[in-house]
């Protein structure tokens, strides 16, 4: 069985203000997604930045006839990016979660401190059915961007006080997010993750050592190469292990970030799936990642994401 995850960057049909210009640039991308998404011989990925109901039907329907897909409902306006789940084996459930535990709803996101109550991209969950009948539960995610916004949608700050206020609130927005995931994980996985299946994957829009990003793991010691990995412990039906340190060296990044090659998609496995993956890797829709830098609109006339597709092998 082959999990994959992608942020495919700005999937809107043209004429939405964020996708391609062209109706040809968009076939060509819808095009290119399914060829690669097909080359990986995924049978789930996970989805981020799909930005309309058509955008998501055209990516299924050039993907074939046996695979279909569930579409989040939670997202923000006016960006209307959102995250997607594909799969060809069948679904046996869905659900999707967005609110901030109650005693982080007080984070501020802006100067006027307005509080936080839900993330800005709902987490979608599906429960699929692997070929020799097991359940396993894969769910997306596409938390806060680390780009800093302002008021009055300028990507430009006022003076260098501005800027810091806005990198912290972002922080903010992406912690808080970090931990309705967790706690969104916490309930699927009901103290049972040496038995139970749990795949959360999706743009984590930080790097594996970062602190927002260590949030998902749960309890700390037994992360994936270290010596405890192998050692049972108390803690092991409740962690998730980033399958980062299984991606090789020299194709460990998702992203180029200002000619930086940064891994911020990730694939988190319960204890019961980490027992039983057997490669992870990177691979990209196009001939390599371009470059990115601030500039939310400079790239959407092209036909490849600037992230690279993250995938995983299980033995089931």
């Amino acid at each position: 069985m082959r999990i994959g995850t992608w942020n495919v960057e700005n999937l809107f049909t043209p004429g939405t203000g964020y996708g391609p210009t062209e109706r040809s640039v968009f076939e060509e991308k819808v095009a290119g997604l399914a060829a690669t998404i097909t080359a990986a011989e995924l049978d789930v990925v996970a989805v981020q930045e799909i930005g309309d109901e058509e955008a998501f039907t055209a990516l299924t329907d050039a993907l074939g006839g046996d695979w279909a897909g569930e579409l989040s409902v939670m997202f923000q306006t006016p960006h209307t990016i959102r995250t997607g789940i594909l799969t060809r084996l069948p679904i046996a459930g869905s659900s999707e979660h967005s609110l901030i535990p109650p005693r982080l709803q007080g984070v501020p996101i802006d100067d006027e401190s307005t509080p936080l109550t839900a993330m800005g991209r709902g987490a979608l969950h599906v429960r699929v059915t692997a070929p020799d009948g097991t359940g396993v539960d894969v769910v997306t995610v596409h938390l806060k961007s680390k780009l800093i916004s302002y008021p009055g949608r300028r990507f430009t700050p006022r003076d260098e006080g501005e800027r810091a206020r806005f990198a912290a609130y972002a922080l903010y927005r992406r912690a808080a997010e970090a931990v309705a995931v967790r706690a969104f994980a916490d309930e699927l996985l009901d103290g049972a993750g040496n038995d139970r299946h749990l795949v959360v994957a999706g743009d984590f829009n930080d790097e594996p050592q970062a602190a927002t990003t260590q949030i998902i793991q749960g309890p700390t010691g037994s992360e994936i190469g270290t010596p405890g990995e192998e050692r049972p412990d108390q803690g092991d039906a409740h962690r998730l292990f980033n399958l980062a340190p299984l991606i090789p060296e020299d194709e460990r990044f998702s992203r180029v970030y200002r000619g930086r090659g940064e891994l911020i998609d990730h694939l988190f496995v319960s204890n019961a799936s980490r027992k039983i993956v057997t490669e992870a890797g990177t691979r990209t829709g196009g001939e390599s990642l371009e470059s990115v830098a601030d500039t939310p609109t400079a790239r959407r006339d092209s036909p490849f994401s600037d992230h690279a597709l993250v995938t995983a092998t299980f033995n089931l």
